[in-house]
C-alpha cells in the first residue's frame, strides 16, 4: 500500500501536538461518511470505487468497445472533466509507444494556436470525441467541440456522428444533452452527487481511459484498497490522508501557506496538475487554504533549486516517489571516459535518479524545508488508483479541519461573468 512517511517534519513541528491532532481528525473523516455539513450533497465520490470494484457496467464496455477502431480520441473538457483522466494517462502511457489510440486534448484552454492546429491536424484523420460537461455551455470546451463537430459534419452526414462522439453530461438537463439526443449520441451521466474535481472514478474519468487501452479495473481496485485504509474503522494514526491532514493543518498554523508537490519521475506532472486543482478549488476560500504548488526533478533543481534551498522559507514540501521501475537502462562504460562518467558504469538511470531525490530530500531537509514523503511501490494503474483516492480522502478531511466547505468552488465564478461583460455575452 501507499506510505505516508512524515518523519521529515519531527524537527518543526511536535509530534506529540501533531498525534492529538490525528486523533481529532477522525471526526472531520466520519463527516464524510455521515453527512449533516456543507457539501454533504456531493459525498458520492467516497464509496465509489468500491462499488465499482469487478464490475465496471458492461454497457460501458460495450460503448468503448465500439469506438476501439478509432486511431485519434479527443477528450474535450476543463478542469475537473479532464484532469483526472489526462494524469492518469500521462502516468501509464508509453509516450513513444504506437500501440493504442492516441488520446488528445482539447477546450482545457481558449488559446487558438492550439486549437487550430489541432483542428488541421484532424482533418485527414478518422477521429472521435469524448465531450465532457455538465451543462454543454461552459466557454473552453463549449466552443472546441463547436469546431470539432463542424469538422466531423464536414466528413460525414449527420447520421453517423453518434459513431463517432460520446458526451459525457448531465442526467437530466443541459445543452450538451439535448444534443446529444437529437443526434442519439452514446451517453454517459456525470453523477450529480460528484463534484467535477472528485471525479475520475466517474465515466468523466474512466470512459477516456478505457478508450485508451489504461486497466481501468487495477485503477479501481487501487481506490478501494485505498478507501479501505483510509476509512472511519482505521485507526486515526494508521489513517495516511489523516496523517496527511493533520501535518498540512500543523503547517498552516506554523505559517506555512504553500505547499510544493515534488516528484521524480516525469509521468507523474500531470498527477500535480490535477493534485493542484483538487486541493486549490477545494480550500481556497474565506482567506483561507494552502496554495497548492509542484516541481519535477531534476528538472526544476535547475531553475528553482536555489529558491527552495536557499529563498524566503514560506512553504512546506511533499515528496512523492515510486520504488520499483522495472527498467534496467544501465550507464556503459567509454574508453575515453571525457565526461568522467565511468565512476557510475553498471549503474542503472533509475539508480542514480534514486539517489538525486535522496540527495534532495538531504538537502532540504539541511535548508530547513519541513518534508514528508508519499511512496508507491510501483507506477502501474493500481497504485495509481491508490494516490488519487489518497489524495481526496486527504483533501474532503483537510478542507473541513480549516472549516471550509470542500465541494464548492464561488470564487471560479468571478473570471467567468469579467469574461462574459467583456465578450458582450446578451
Amino acid at each position: 500500500m501507499l506510505k505516508y512517511d512524515y518523519t521529515g517534519m519531527l524537527d518543526f513541528i511536535s509530534e506529540s501536538e501533531l498525534l492529538k491532532i490525528i486523533a481529532k481528525l477522525q471526526k472531520e473523516n466520519q463527516k464524510l461518511h455521515d453527512g449533516g455539513f456543507p457539501g454533504e450533497e456531493f459525498l458520492g465520490w467516497v464509496d465509489l470505487p468500491g462499488k465499482l470494484k469487478h464490475s465496471i457496467p458492461e454497457e460501458w464496455k460495450a460503448t468503448v468497445s465500439q469506438f476501439s477502431d478509432k486511431k485519434v480520441i479527443v477528450c474535450v473538457g476543463i478542469g475537473g472533466s479532464y484532469l483526472g483522466g489526462k494524469a492518469v494517462y500521462d502516468a501509464l502511457r508509453n509516450p513513444f509507444s504506437k500501440e493504442g489510440p492516441e488520446i488528445l486534448f482539447a477546450g482545457h484552454h481558449l488559446g487558438q494556436i492550439y486549437h487550430e492546429n489541432l483542428l488541421k491536424y484532424l482533418e485527414n484523420k478518422d477521429f472521435a470525441v469524448v465531450v465532457i460537461s455538465k451543462s454543454g455551455t461552459t466557454t473552453e470546451p463549449a466552443i472546441a467541440f463547436r469546431m470539432l463537430l463542424d469538422l466531423l459534419r464536414q466528413k460525414m452526414p449527420e447520421s453517423e456522428l453518434k459513431n463517432n462522439i460520446i458526451a459525457i453530461t448531465d442526467k437530466s438537463k443541459g445543452a450538451l444533452l439535448e444534443l446529444s439526443k437529437n443526434l442519439e449520441l452514446p451517453r454517459f451521466v456525470i453523477p450529480d452527487d460528484i463534484g467535477g474535481r472528485f471525479s475520475v472514478f466517474t465515466p468523466v474519468g474512466l470512459i477516456p481511459l478505457m478508450l485508451a487501452g489504461i486497466d481501468t479495473d487495477a485503477l479501481i481496485c487501487g481506490a478501494a484498497d485505498m478507501a479501505e485504509q483510509c476509512d472511519t474503522r482505521q485507526i486515526a494514526d494508521k489513517n495516511p490522508a489523516i496523517q496527511y491532514a493533520a501535518v498540512r493543518q500543523m503547517m498552516w498554523k506554523s505559517d506555512k501557506h504553500v505547499e510544493i508537490l515534488t516528484n521524480a519521475e516525469p509521468p507523474l506532472a500531470y498527477v500535480a496538475e490535477w493534485w493542484k486543482q483538487l486541493f486549490g478549488e477545494s480550500e481556497g476560500k474565506d482567506g483561507l487554504g494552502i496554495f497548492p504548488a509542484s516541481i519535477n526533478l531534476t528538472t526544476d533543481l535547475h531553475s528553482l533549486g536555489q529558491f527552495i534551498q536557499d529563498g524566503n522559507p514560506l512553504f512546506f514540501e511533499t515528496f512523492l516517489q515510486v520504488l520499483e521501475t522495472n527498467q534496467s537502462l544501465e550507464i556503459e562504460t567509454q574508453e575515453d571516459n571525457l565526461d568522467t562518467l565511468n565512476y557510475l558504469s553498471g549503474k542503472s538511470m533509475d539508480y542514480v535518479n534514486k539517489q538525486a531525490a535522496a540527495g534532495t530530500i538531504e538537502a532540504h531537509g539541511q535548508g530547513s524545508v519541513p518534508l514528508s514523503q508519499i511512496t508507491l511501490q510501483r507506477l502501474d494503474a493500481y497504485h495509481i488508483g491508490q494516490l488519487l483516492y489518497f489524495f481526496e480522502k486527504a483533501c474532503g478531511i483537510s478542507a473541513y479541519s480549516m472549516g471550509v466547505n470542500p465541494f464548492n468552488q464561488p470564487g471560479v465564478e468571478a473570471y467567468k461573468s469579467n469574461m462574459f461583460r467583456l465578450l458582450g455575452k446578451p
